[in-house]
């Protein structure tokens, strides 16, 4: 948090006492604080980036805290303070048409970050590839099951947050490779829920629950971002289980959390979403909007449709991350491995890389 807050001082700042190249009021509102990444990355980066593209641009963080009302209140706030491009993360992506509606009818543009809004006019959506996601999941628990001498696998399934676009396209690309296990009868789907606002809490809640019903016989549990992965990893801690006892599997987001669950191995995987490309990326697009440019044409490699219209996508690679190569995330400047290694120095892999 000290990071964010350091991030914001300093373009306040800049705004100030540069000579401003542009004086857009930019408006990033960010979705909760239960997943953390928007907070502690996202929003610095951004806020880093656009600097450097727009060095007079005045850019205001604002988080919902997981309440899509807050957020139109937020919308409807940075409209009233003259906003000039708002950078938006749905708190619920069902739940946000009204603050579309409200931003076109005063004719500001709308850039989409990572989470998908539904029935609303917007400009492009800038977004990992959720698709890839998904497949990065399935085929990561797929190949762990396959090693598995036992059928069926019991598996239980903790998904992200109903009727997003990436909730469902993560879904989509896990099945490819579930479906035909499930199918032969090597996989059972023991539990199955969504978990509400991505919330960690209830994710532990739901896997506790599981393992109570089933008097602990389930194999794997398969989310879908760290914080449903890592409610898993709670609950399997709060009722006495050690690290690979059980598995969990399905990451996504490299939060310096999960990586260290990975060194210890408590977590499989994470998908790896390089934040500061993502931040890069809006931030491209947002200063070329605000130049006049409209959306870069050679940035969009495909669509979003939100039901209201074809989202220009801005979709952005991603990597799987297990043990074996953990230090991609190091690599890639995500975390060091003094960070990574934070608390858990004693483990086998921190010990042969600090």
């Amino acid at each position: 948090m000290r990071h964010f807050a350091t991030a914001l001082l300093a373009t306040t700042t800049l705004a100030t006492t540069v000579q401003a190249q542009d004086s857009s009021k930019v408006f990033f509102l960010l979705p909760n604080t239960t997943t953390i990444r928007f907070e502690s990355r996202d929003a610095p980066f951004f806020v880093e980036a656009l600097q450097q593209k727009l060095p007079g641009a005045n850019v205001t963080v604002q988080n919902a805290q997981g309440d899509p009302q807050q957020q139109q209140r937020q919308i409807e706030d940075a409209i009233a303070q003259g906003a000039d491009l708002i950078l938006l993360t749905s708190a619920d992506a069902n739940l946000v048409a009204g603050g579309l509606a409200a931003a076109e009818i005063d004719g500001i543009p709308v850039v989409l970050y990572d989470h998908d809004a539904i029935g609303g006019k917007a400009e492009a959506h800038v977004v990992f590839d959720s698709l890839a996601v998904g497949q990065a999941q399935g085929s990561r628990a797929a190949e762990l099951i396959d090693a598995m001498d036992k059928a069926p696998v019991k598996l239980a399934r903790v998904k992200g947050n109903q009727g997003e676009f990436g909730t469902g396209q993560y879904e989509k690309g896990q099945d490819e490779y579930l479906q035909p296990l499930i199918d032969s009868g090597k996989v059972e789907i023991v539990c199955e829920q969504y978990t509400q606002n991505w919330d960690p809490t209830l994710a532990q809640a739901f896997a506790e629950d599981c393992l109570t019903r089933t008097g602990g016989d389930v194999d794997i549990f398969l989310g879908m971002n760290d914080g449903t992965t890592g409610g898993s990893v709670a609950a399997l801690i709060s009722q006495g289980y050690a690290p690979g006892e059980k598995i969990v599997t399905g990451g996504q987001d490299a939060t310096v959390e999960a990586l260290r669950y990975i060194a210890q191995g408590w977590q499989d995987n994470s998908v790896l979403k390089d934040l500061r490309l993502e931040a890069n990326a809006a931030a491209d697009v947002a200063a070329s909007i605000l130049a006049g440019n409209g959306v870069p044409q050679d940035m969009i490699n495909g669509r979003v449709n939100n039901e209201y219209m074809d989202v220009p996508a801005v979709f952005l690679p991603v990597n799987n991350i297990t043990q074996n190569n953990l230090g991609d995330a190091v690599t890639a400047g995500v975390w060091t491995w003094d960070e990574i290694c934070q608390g858990v120095e004693d483990t086998e892999i921190c010990q042969s890389n600090q």
